[in-house]
């Protein structure tokens, strides 16, 4: 599966983070966007580099895409699957991103 049909900006999060970049992965977001992984809200790009770099540090692992889907003008899926040394394993995941300006408002990631 491919994303070259995803904005630009998602194609840059996914990258930023497959690189473990974080210095690119925050600069794909609004200076007061979000991210809300595993029931926790991290506001801003500073706590979002700091979930990021937590999120990198504590566990090694791959991600896979599995599908790319725009919802509207503003949202866009992403599922991914990853598998690493976190409990489990194994995880499927969505990635969905609201979208404004060019850049990342907010990301919710579920399953």
């Amino acid at each position: 599966m491919t994303t070259t049909d995803a904005p630009d900006v998602v194609l840059r999060y996914l990258d930023a983070a497959d690189r473990d970049d974080s210095d690119s992965l925050t600069s794909c977001f609004a200076p007061d966007g979000t991210v809300t992984d595993e029931g926790h809200t991290y506001r801003g790009r500073d706590e979002i580099r700091a979930w990021r770099e937590t999120v990198a540090g504590r566990y090694t692992y791959t991600t896979t895409v599995t599908g790319s889907e725009l919802v509207d003008a503003r949202n866009h899926r992403v599922s991914v699957r990853i598998a690493g040394n976190f409990p489990g394993g194994v995880a499927d995941l969505v990635y969905r991103f609201e979208l404004a300006d060019g850049v990342i408002s907010r990301l919710t990631i579920g399953g």
